[in-house]
């Protein structure tokens, strides 16, 4: 054999075992590749267009943060830019590092332990929900040295900064609150009748509506909320929650709970907004001190006129208020039973349904009833007023069948 032959049979003999060799290789790499247990969602995410991969990360960031007390203390300044107080904390303005505002809630109570209610209450109900008329929880802080819950800021604070000013032309415009009440109405509808757990949140009033830089209404302050199952028709109360004048009666007295108590609340913030005043207002006269009862006596002699005049509503409002005065008053019936349930609420609220005429939600306020909780009860009522001439509980009401839409809509009627 030549040379040439020689070098071309070593060539092909070195060209077959890299061959060879190449094959091995690859069948040991797909044998060991075979036994290691992948993530599909790893593998599957080569796959995923890169839009939807933003989205699902972005979805992971919306749980609450865990914050550290440093962090906080950085974004607040040390807690220099007050917002304001209330009876579960005070809130300071805050501004983290990539821009975003937020609202910095530091709780306060009598105890630990009513820290740590207040601190699950809001966590575990804010922490699972997600609409656009309720204040978004970005994060939470628990150390030893501060607790504190992360909000989304309002720009336009609450609502009770503009409903009550002294000078009524820099007051919020009539359709603007109308937007305002069905926003607060959507958001209480969605704690009650969408969230997987209902959610009560016991405390609804202008000071927990928040408005962000659309004065869109946003429900705030969860320190008062509870969860409670479905099938329960009844929550097991321990003490009084609520803020009086806003407060259902049951929530005062040994009656049965349920969630019609946010419906109530409701109802009397509505009053707040026709009225522009607040519901109790002792610099008033006697006949027009607790503006709900007034309210009620206008309705019923028919001098809805008269109301407008006195609350400055403009015709071209009449329609809308006075059918949110008569969602009021459907909506504070004294058995809770007798209110409306909150989807049903927005629908009579933007028109689409129709308000049934209402009955007399104080008929016993003045059926000469009493009770060992009278004053209690007073003070659920009228907020702390000092007009305590009348009776308020009733222990026995009997219950008609209503009209066929109050049938329907789950309302009843007080008999007179």
């Amino acid at each position: 054999m030549s040379g040439n032959g020689a070098a071309a049979a070593i060539y092909v003999v070195v060209f077959i075992i890299a061959v060879v060799v190449k094959i091995v290789i690859v069948v040991y790499v797909c044998n060991k590749r075979s036994n290691i247990q992948v993530d599909p969602l790893v593998t599957d995410s080569r796959f995923i267009p890169l839009t939807m991969v933003k989205f699902l990360d972005d979805m992971e960031r919306e749980k609450p943060i865990r914050f550290t007390s440093q962090q906080l203390r950085i974004a607040t300044e040390n807690f220099s830019i007050l917002l304001g107080r209330g009876g579960f904390g005070t809130v300071y303005k805050g501004i983290f590092s990539n821009g975003t505002t937020v609202a910095v809630k530091v709780l306060n109570g009598s105890s630990d332990k009513r820290i740590e209610e207040q601190f699950m209450a809001e966590v575990s109900t804010m922490g699972r929900t997600h609409h656009f008329n309720l204040v978004r929880l970005y994060g939470f802080c628990f150390e030893s040295s501060l607790r504190a819950l992360v909000y989304e800021f309002m720009i336009n604070g609450s609502l009770d900064n503009h409903l009550f000013k002294a000078n009524k032309d820099a007051m919020i415009g009539f359709q603007k609150l109308k937007e305002i009440a069905v926003g607060t109405a959507r958001g209480i509808a969605y704690l009650h009748e969408e969230c997987p757990q209902r959610i009560v949140h016991y405390d609804i009033k202008p000071g927990n509506i928040l408005l962000d830089s659309n004065f869109c209404a946003k429900v705030a302050d969860f320190g008062l909320a509870k969860l409670f199952n479905r099938d329960n028709t009844h929550i097991t109360m321990t003490g009084g929650r609520g803020t009086p004048g806003y407060a259902a009666p049951e929530l005062w007295m040994p009656l049965p709970v349920s969630h019609k108590c946010d419906v109530y609340s409701f109802g009397m913030l509505l009053f707040e907004i026709v009225g522009r005043r607040r519901n109790m207002d002792v610099t008033l006269g006697d006949s027009q001190k607790w503006f709900p009862i007034w309210v009620w006596d206008r309705y019923e002699k028919k001098q809805m006129k008269v109301l407008m005049i006195v609350c400055g509503v403009e015709e071209k409002d009449e329609e809308d208020a006075e059918r949110m005065v008569k969602l009021a008053l459907c909506c504070v019936q004294y058995r809770p039973e007798s209110r409306p349930v909150m989807s049903i609420v927005v629908k009579m609220l933007e028109g689409a349904l129709e308000v049934p005429e209402p009955s007399n939600p104080f008929y016993h306020l003045i059926s000469g009833v009493n009770d060992v909780n009278d004053s209690v009860a007073r003070m659920a009522y009228y907020g702390g007023g000092s007009d305590w001439s009348t009776s308020e509980a009733v222990t026995t009401c009997s219950v008609v069948r209503g009209t066929p839409l109050m049938r329907k809509y789950e309302i009843t009627m007080a008999s007179e």
